[in-house]
């Protein structure tokens, strides 16, 4: 069939114009990226181009309340590759291997993969300055180091369950490192370069530094030198019982802060991977529950005397030694009871059935009210993972005899923070604070505050008067009853011993001679800066009793950190109660001046040391007017008289 010369041209001029407004397209589509998308073009190219060497954050400082270091950095240069930058793979590998001590085989994998950079890891991860000074001596093309840092602990096992660690990507994970994570890790810098497609720098295209931002520095409520009492003592605990576990907390009771925390076992944060994940997971004072045993009772003393439900020096209890209760019967320590007791001597004693009896005054619903207000049964709100909220009666299955029991601390499961937050409640006035551990958010270049972390108050649980009642009635306990091993001439301690039997997870039965021993402490008992809570499971070679083993500890923490923290010492106060087996006190003489001879005659019940040549002292250990106990040495320094005399 024959076409004309006008179908043709028709035809023709068809595709021409379809041509022209194809090609009026891609003019038009070229010019609106030349133009409208020339921004978006350039920054594409430059990311097809673009290669970046990693420049980790500096990780925030965790500082003590007074500033001091805890947790820090140290550099830890990482290798990178850049394959297609790498001129002689096989020197590349053989050089590498041998520096970083890698396989050769591995080296070679690493530097011959697909990918635009290659962490050589773990060989060249996190390596330290020297071997990453030998890398970059090399000189080989393609291979980077790149600055990266390690978390360092300079103080070791110290505050390490609090603290917890970081991982090698600078990730908190367990601790405080994991709790402020996102605020203590910071943001990551580069430096970007630009290469070819074959991996060749582009020398008309300049380098580009985006630096790295530190993360904020995180101010603790936590003292050095409380936390450094209370480590040393439960060290001398854990080296003398060989318990189960031990832990101590102590607080600012007026706040909420947490001065000190330690749990034993524990661990080095560097050495994370070779501890078992059953140490470092658990950080005891807030995720260990149990029966609190008698430390409990400051709660159902508190409910008593708010509810003028007793008055302690005028009413009064007779203990058989036992207490009959919905056909059970619930026993005293002491065997035979303490026969006739006021109140104030039931507290003194820490006697069940005077307890118990307290507890029937009080009423089973008003009991568990204040438990509850005291914050029992719920977490505390502190600033760490991990934290248990414990376990109390089902109020609607709660007869007398869980009334009973809970009134003397049995029957019931709480956590230490728990126990220190509501009994820091009972003598502060009775106001329920939140723990906190956390002060303020410290900028880490300038050093500055640049967020202050307030006390959070929940409620008031408790009058002023009540409080300063269990205060009065607290440190009678240390002064003339079962907290004796606790007192601290000058610092007025007031507490409470503990001691509970454990519970046989398995049958639920309790243990025998299986024993958790606390004690409750705070001081000055008129105005209370800090409160002790200490804990040791199962302590073996002693008696195990809260009042024998834990008393004597957290005195010694009481004592030392008031001290440490500037509080002077008062004269007033309780005197302590001597009894069997306690020895006296006596008050050391001014012997500056004394003849020798007569020493004997005025250290009567102390012993003597002597030091140099002379007839009469010139100085002497301890200074007049301490007192110690009876059969303690003395040291006594003799000279000429002259010397006495200056």
């Amino acid at each position: 069939m024959r076409i004309s010369n006008v179908t043709v041209k028709r035809r023709l001029l068809f595709f021409l114009a379809l041509g022209l407004i194809a090609f009026a397209i891609f003019i038009a589509r070229l010019a609106y990226l030349q133009i409208f998308e020339n921004n978006w073009l350039m920054n594409y190219a430059l990311n097809s181009w673009s290669r970046e060497i990693p420049y980790e954050a500096e990780r925030g400082r965790i500082l003590d309340t007074r500033g001091k270091v805890l947790a820090t950095n140290v550099s830890s240069p990482s290798v990178l590759v850049v394959p297609r930058q790498v001129k002689d793979k096989n020197k590349t590998a053989d050089q590498l291997s041998s520096v970083l001590h890698m396989s050769r085989k591995r080296a070679y994998e690493k530097i011959s993969k697909k990918e635009s950079i290659v962490r050589i890891t773990p060989e060249g991860r996190k390596i330290s300055n020297e071997k990453a000074a030998e890398v970059k001596a090399l000189g080989l093309p393609g291979v980077f180091v790149a600055e990266d840092f390690k978390r360092d602990y300079p103080k070791g096992n110290f505050l390490a369950h609090v603290l917890g660690f970081a991982g090698i990507d600078n990730q908190g994970l367990t601790g405080l490192e994991s709790y402020y994570n996102e605020g203590l890790e910071g943001k990551d810098g580069h430096v970007a370069f630009f290469s070819d497609v074959n991996g060749n720098r582009m020398s008309d295209l300049k380098d580009e530094y985006i630096p790295p931002k530190s993360g904020e520095s995180l101010m603790l409520t936590v003292d050095s030198r409380v936390q450094s009492i209370m480590e040393r003592e439960l060290n001398n605990a854990v080296a003398a019982y060989h318990p189960d576990s031990a832990l101590a907390i102590a607080m600012d009771p007026n706040t909420g802060a947490i001065l000190g925390m330690s749990s034993k076992p524990d661990y080095n944060p560097e050495n994370y991977k070779t501890v078992s994940p059953d140490v470092y997971n658990h950080n005891l004072p807030i995720w260990k529950t149990y029966e609190p045993g008698s430390t409990f009772k400051v709660i159902t003393l508190s409910a008593a005397l708010q509810e003028k439900a007793v008055d302690l020096k005028k009413d009064h209890f007779h203990d058989s030694g036992s207490i009959e209760v919905g056909g059970a019967h619930l026993h005293c320590w002491k065997k035979g009871g303490h026969g006739t007791e006021s109140f104030l001597e039931v507290v003194q004693n820490s006697c069940n059935p005077g307890f118990v009896a307290l507890g029937e005054r009080i009423g089973k619903d008003k009991l568990f009210s204040y438990i509850d207000k005291f914050g029992f049964g719920v977490k505390t709100g502190i600033d760490l993972q991990g934290e248990a909220k414990g376990i109390l009666f089902n109020k609607d299955k709660i007869g007398p005899l869980e009334a009973a029991t809970t009134a003397f601390g049995q029957g019931v499961s709480v956590t230490p923070i728990q126990q220190i937050t509501a009994v820091s409640a009972a003598i502060n006035g009775g106001y329920l604070y939140q723990p906190q551990l956390a002060k303020a958010w410290v900028d880490t270049d300038t050093g500055k505050v640049v967020n202050r972390i307030e006390p959070v108050m929940k409620r008031r649980v408790i009058s002023e008067n009540t409080s300063k009642q269990v205060r009065d009635t607290l440190e009678s306990v240390v002064a003339q009853g079962t907290g004796r091993n606790a007192y601290v001439q000058g610092y007025r301690v007031g507490g409470k011993t503990g001691t509970a039997q454990k519970v046989d997870p398995k049958t639920g039965r309790y243990l025998s001679n299986d024993y958790i021993v606390s004690f409750m402490g705070f001081a000055p008992a008129n105005n209370p800066k800090i409160a002790v809570y200490v804990s040791i499971d199962h302590p073996k070679n002693t008696v195990q009793f809260g009042g024998t083993v834990s008393a004597p500890i957290a005195g010694r923490i009481i004592g030392d950190s008031l001290s440490a923290m500037g509080v002077k010492k008062q004269k007033g106060g309780l005197q302590k109660e001597v009894r069997y087996p306690d020895q006296p006190m006596i008050k050391i003489p001014d012997l500056k001046g004394m003849d020798k001879n007569d020493l004997r005659n005025a250290l009567f019940n102390l012993k003597l040391e002597t030091k140099g040549n002379g007839d009469v002292v010139t100085m002497q250990s301890p200074k007049p007017g301490i007192k110690v106990k009876q059969g303690s040495t003395i040291m006594v320094y003799l000279g000429d008289k002259k010397k006495a005399d200056d």
